[in-house]
């Protein structure tokens, strides 16, 4: 590890915390509907879409309606997708002539980026045309991002809100996060990626000629435009099967640490916005807080772990870091913090292969993944995560001071619980009861690349990617099967849907409660005990949970690439 490495890490946070007051503020306008600088320009846009669809914004829906709502929409969206994809040999915007996508694969494709894993079973710059990326893909990344940040704030209202029977308007939601928040940055973002060389063009490819004097073709179209979002939005899939390793998507080392920031801009945000719904700002901050603090714990371990080396390579003299796997213009730490960063934000993006980590340095993005969407989490996933979260870890504080649970005003009754328990329970149930069915079905045998604990951790991680939302891939999993296209499909929409209509209820319930005041006996939730309790739940759980099928994978990898012995 070096000075300058810390300095990139410690520089990367502290811009983050500075930004998030004002992106709070922003987002906060956004979640009460009121007008910004924006509306000027977009308003008239806003109110033409809501006459177009014959919505009224202000009438606002109960959380049945609204998760029917939401349910419908992404179904719609899916049903669309997967049409775009099949049919894509015979649509216009396809100027290499690539074939309509096997039904196997166009549904995993689907369900991937309706659900805001875009996990991707396929080489994009061989598989997709620019019309496929644009219509298919990009329009997902804006609209899953715009679903997940309406679900938060319909979250927020149901702490904040007393004796309530409606959560908000899932149309208004979505539309006004898109409008005013999403495209906005996008265009300013696409505009600074173009500038700093990624192609933004509808041409197919473009031949060069190499400084050896080789002629080379390489594949370009509407990259930056995709980028953009696929960063912003917490998406993740790559125009190139190689992601943001790729010079073409991350061409320099300004752009990887603007891409970086802009995977948590929106989660941190939502922090703050949170604790301004429910009047204390602190209890913004303090959930913060708990996560900075898990996703530094992260950074130093992967750090650490990939600074230190394969201690068999340094026996036959090979000295330094683990260098394999990663790009040179990024180098060890800015790899190390983009894997973290990436899998602690539920975005999937990658700058270097996760296969090609130590085996510990490789554990903790999936340990991100499999502690739920917590550690800052997807945009609206994140943090409506960590309330499920906070729920229980208010529940057992609850029992600690012998009376019923509170939490910003609002009692945590048997209700809430159980439905958080539910939603939490989906993840651990499908990640390691798939993972267990690959691990013996001859299907699933045939997927991995290599052998013993280190096969075994990239059935675990794709499975921990698909439920937890994520999209990013450990590689060296062939993928593009049937079983794995289908079972990977069915795990990402168990992820992403089976979480939330919990959630909502949750939301319904605690919108229906009356206000309850803190008093003497009730535990706080915005000091250090507080934070300290809520990282504690989460690592508890996690372990409890995960520990087994980690002993199984990275963990015996890391002993016995201890002993000299590599997978």
């Amino acid at each position: 590890m070096t000075l300058q490495g810390w300095f990139l890490i410690l520089l990367f946070v502290g811009i983050l915390l500075a930004l998030t007051k004002p992106v709070g503020l922003w987002l906060h306008a956004l979640y009460e509907g009121r007008h910004t600088p924006l509306h000027v320009v977009l308003g008239p846009v806003e109110r033409g879409f809501y006459k177009l669809a014959g919505i009224d914004p202000g009438q606002e829906q109960g959380w049945r309606r609204y998760a029917v709502h939401m349910l419908l929409f992404n179904v719609s969206l899916l049903i669309l997708t997967y049409a775009v994809l099949r049919l894509q040999g015979v649509l216009p915007g396809n100027p290499q002539g690539l074939a309509g996508l096997s039904p196997h694969l166009a549904f995993n494709t689907a369900v991937s980026f309706t659900t805001n894993t875009n996990w991707q079973s396929y080489g994009g710059e061989s598989t997709m045309s620019n019309l496929s990326q644009m219509l298919g893909l990009t329009i997902h990344n804006f609209l899953s991002a715009a679903t997940g940040i309406a679900l938060a704030f319909a979250l927020f209202r149901g702490f904040a809100r007393r004796e309530a029977k409606a959560i908000g308007n899932f149309w208004a939601d979505v539309t006004r996060v898109t409008l005013y928040l999403l495209l906005p940055i996008c265009i300013v973002y696409t505009l600074f990626l173009i500038a700093s060389g990624v192609p933004q063009t509808m041409d197919a490819t473009i031949a060069i000629r190499t400084l050896e004097g080789a002629a080379q073709t390489l594949v370009t179209g509407p990259v930056a435009s995709q980028e953009a979002i696929k960063m912003l939005g917490t998406n993740g899939g790559g125009f190139f099967n190689t992601n943001s390793a790729h010079p073409f998507e991350n061409p320099t080392a300004l752009t990887n640490l603007v891409q970086m920031l802009s995977i948590f801009l929106i989660g941190f945000g939502l922090t703050w916005t949170f604790g301004k719904a429910v009047g204390n700002t602190r209890q913004g901050w303090a959930i913060l807080s708990a996560m900075v603090i898990l996703f530094l714990a992260g950074v130093t371990v992967t750090y650490a772990q990939e600074a230190a080396g394969n201690p068999v390579l340094q026996q036959l003299s090979v000295a330094g870091g683990n260098m394999e796997g990663k790009e040179v213009r990024f180098g060890i730490a800015a790899s190390a913090l983009f894997s973290v960063v990436t899998t602690a934000a539920s975005c999937g993006a990658v700058n270097g292969m996760l296969d090609s980590f130590t085996p510990l340095g490789g554990m903790i993005p999936l340990f991100n993944m499999q502690l739920g969407e917590v550690v800052i989490g997807g945009v609206g996933a994140g943090i409506y995560g960590f309330l499920l979260f906070a729920i229980l870890a208010v529940f057992v504080a609850g029992l600690m001071v012998g009376r019923t649970p509170e939490y910003v005003g609002k009692k945590i009754e048997s209700r809430e619980v159980k439905l958080a328990v539910l939603a939490i329970a989906v993840l651990p149930l499908v990640i390691l009861g798939f993972t267990a069915l690959s691990s013996v079905l001859q299907q699933g045998l045939a997927g991995p690349l290599n052998k013993g604990p280190h096969g075994f951790s990239e059935i675990l991680y794709a499975f921990t990617s698909a439920v937890g939302n994520n999209g990013s891939a450990f590689a060296g999993l062939t993928a593009n099967t049937p079983y794995y296209n289908g079972l990977l499909g069915v795990a990402m929409w168990f992820g992403r849907f089976f979480v939330i209509v919990p959630m909502l209820a949750i939301a319904g319930s605690l919108a229906a409660k009356k206000y309850t005041p803190e008093s003497a006996g009730s535990f706080p939730t915005t000091g250090g005990l507080w934070v300290g309790l809520l990282v504690g739940i989460i690592l508890i759980l996690g372990g409890l949970t995960f520990l087994p099928s980690l002993a199984l994978g990275p963990i015996a990898d890391h002993l016995a690439m201890i002993r000299g012995q590599l997978f």
